[in-house]
């Protein structure tokens, strides 16, 4: 169980650093407007329309990968038992806390600006 756990984390991993990746590849819709006025080249490597759909494709297909391992994720974790919480090694008291004991106060003496100075 655990083996499937540590595959479907790999996968999420994979899919989530492809998902940054292809929407970093891609270009915004203003990019080609820019280059139309001579800021830069406009071809690509997958052609001037093949790119879009190609990458846009590609980021779809790695989001439902990354969802479904998101899912599969939320199964396999509800079904397992954790055993000790944080909470579970706390001591038990008897009486419920609710008086704050005061600090014991020092003498103090005046000093000759008239401020309280702690001895």
């Amino acid at each position: 169980m655990q083996a499937f756990f540590t595959l479907i984390v790999v996968v999420q991993v994979l899919s989530a650093l492809a998902i940054v990746g292809l929407v970093l590849l891609q270009h915004g819709k203003g990019a080609d407007m820019g280059a139309s006025f001579g800021s830069g080249a406009s071809g690509s490597l997958f052609g001037a329309t093949g790119s879009s759909n190609f990458l846009s494709r590609s980021t779809g297909v790695a989001a439902v990968i990354f969802f479904g391992a998101t899912l599969a994720l939320g199964v396999v974790g509800s079904g397992k038992k954790v055993a000790g919480g944080v909470m579970d090694n706390l001591p038990v008291s008897a009486k419920p806390a609710t008086t704050i004991a005061a600090p014991a106060s020092a003498p103090v003496e005046s000093g000759t600006s008239g401020n309280q100075i702690p001895k």
